[in-house]
This record gives structure tokens, sequence and C-alpha cells, in this order.
């Protein structure tokens, strides 16, 4: 493979979900990360979805990095090999790190945790302190609930009226993966080392 273009970070759940659909998507996100040049930055745990991304984004060539709180280890190992391993105290730790090496983000389907992340994104880009962007991958309308919440606190002015210039929603790992390319090509791969 040759040098990373850049590196997008995959929110997902540890477990599978309900549908056999979602750990498809996972696989099938991570081997495009990986035919696109892309690094893939993750929880860091081999488990659930985001094993299964990590895992194929791995196998077709891409440098996986995991960012894996101490505490999470027996709950959620790391993959078995392939993967750069990062251990740091806690979850602030992650993702503090998890925004400092990527480029973009991309919103499986998840739990608490995942929603935790996209919230700890997109309120970094609402308040300008982020310049990249996030999608939301909206398998089987899983995120219609959340679209429709952030929709109706926007209408309550809570949230700024752009909160459409904040994140792009995808039906598909190939929609996904095309937005995030069209918005990073259009910006020089960073020198990471």
């Amino acid at each position: 493979m040759s040098k990373t273009r850049h590196s997008i970070c995959v929110f997902c759940g540890s477990s599978f979900g309900s549908d056999p659909v979602f750990a498809e998507a996972a696989r099938e996100t991570g081997r495009l990360l990986a035919s696109h040049g892309y690094g893939m930055i993750f929880g860091g745990g081999g488990v659930g979805l985001m094993g299964e991304a990590a895992r194929a984004a791995r196998d077709g060539g891409a440098k996986v990095t995991g960012i894996l709180p101490a505490f999470l280890r027996g709950q959620e190992p790391p993959l078995d090999s392939g993967e750069i391993v990062e251990i740091v105290p806690d979850m602030g730790v992650r993702k503090r790190r998890m925004l400092e090496l990527s480029d973009g983000f991309l919103i499986l389907p998840g739990g608490i945790g995942t929603l935790d992340e996209f919230f700890e994104v997109i309120v970094e880009k609402q308040l300008g302190q982020l310049h990249k962007p996030i999608v939301i991958l909206n398998l089987k309308n899983c995120y219609d609930p959340l679209i429709r919440l952030l929709n109706h606190t926007a209408e309550l002015e809570f949230v700024r009226p752009n909160l459409e210039q904040l994140f792009r929603v995808a039906l598909s790992p190939d929609q996904a993966i095309a937005h995030l390319t069209r918005v990073l090509d259009s910006k020089p791969a960073p020198s990471r080392d």
C-alpha cells in the first residue's frame, strides 16, 4: 500500500447490533478505507463492529491505529496482529487523541459510547475548533431519531441554524467514503510520522 493519504476515525459499536447488515457494512467500510488509501483510527478493540471494520481495513493494507483506554484492555482486547495500539489512561484522553490523529470522522451504528464520540466531534465543529468532515452512516435508519432530535433542538433555537453544515448523512459505506473523499481530496494530506 502506498503512503496513507489521510486517516479516518471510525466510531462504532463494540457489539454487533441486531442485524447482520451492520457487520457487513463495517467490513465494507474497512475495505473501502483501505482501497482509497486511508488509514483508520478507531477505539482499539477487536470486538463488535469496530473489530470488523479494523480487520477489513488491516487486511486491505490500511494502517490501523487503535486508541484504547487501559481499563478496557480486558473487555475490548485489541486485534491479534497488524494494529498499532496506543494505550491511554482514560476515555477523555482517548477522544482527544482520536481528534488529533484523524482527518475525518465516520459514525457507524453503535451505542452510548458511539453517541458520546459523535457529540464530542460535532460540538468541537460547531464551536469552530474542528475543521474536519463528519459523516453519519444511517444504516437501516438507525440514526433517524438522533437526526430528528438535532433538528428539533435547532427548531427550538438551542442549536445554531447551520446544523446541516456540521455533518452529512450517508445511507451506504460507498456514499460515506465518497463524501469524505470529496472533502479530503481538496486538502493536502498531513505529514504524520
